[in-house]
């Protein structure tokens, strides 16, 4: 695929990524966010009315 670039090891699997941004850097920080979502999906949850406690409180 033009613009992207696949970086193997010794055993030719694929390991890393090299994305022309000048290309797809719009849809870069689609993919940034998955990649935050996705490290976070194990997170606590807490709940709407929890969030505005804290806001109101000044705890966020």
């Amino acid at each position: 695929m033009e613009g992207i670039l696949y970086l193997t090891d010794e055993k030719n699997k694929k390991k890393f990524v090299q994305i022309d941004l000048e290309k797809y850097g719009e849809m870069w920080s689609e993919f940034y966010d998955l990649l935050i979502a996705e490290s976070r999906k194990n997170d606590d949850k807490v709940s709407l009315a929890e969030v505005k406690r804290m806001f109101d409180a000044n705890e966020l």
